[in-house]
């Protein structure tokens, strides 16, 4: 069955925020990863690779907030209303895929649905509606 999940962007306070969160959701269990990891790491400004490119805290099997910093050059400045987007995490790569086309249909996609260097299959869009999404599927 598919999940669906918050995704917050933040303007540089992402690891600040998910630390505070952690506090707060005893029990949980948190994951950063820095832009340092990507593999154009070096590409980028050493004020940005320090900063968050994904985070995930898992609230026990009660729920998952995940998060990124935003970073200048890649969508623009974070401002209310486009600083979430729903994540959707299908059990398959066909649904995956399936769940990509029609939702981004009409829309914009800013990520085009492909495989990453995270063993996931990725993309972004917004949709018809101005709604951010994502579709993660994690390859086992």
């Amino acid at each position: 069955m598919t999940t669906i999940t918050a995704y917050v962007n933040y303007d540089g306070t992402c690891e600040e925020a998910f630390n505070f969160y952690a506090a707060v959701f005893k029990g949980s269990s948190l994951s950063l990863d820095r832009f340092s990891s990507m593999p154009n790491a070096a590409e980028m400004p050493p004020s940005a690779q320090n900063k968050i490119m994904h985070a995930a805290l898992t609230l026990g099997n009660q729920g998952l907030i995940m998060g990124s910093d935003v970073l200048q050059g890649m969508g623009g400045d974070v401002v209310f209303g486009n600083n979430f987007g729903l994540t959707l995490q299908p059990d398959s790569e066909e649904e995956a895929i399936r769940l990509f086309n029609a939702l981004s249909e009409g829309g914009n996609v800013t990520m085009p649905l492909e495989k990453t260097f995270w063993n996931a299959t990725f993309g972004m869009f917004v949709d018809k509606f101005g709604i951010n999404w994502m579709v993660n599927y994690d390859h086992k």
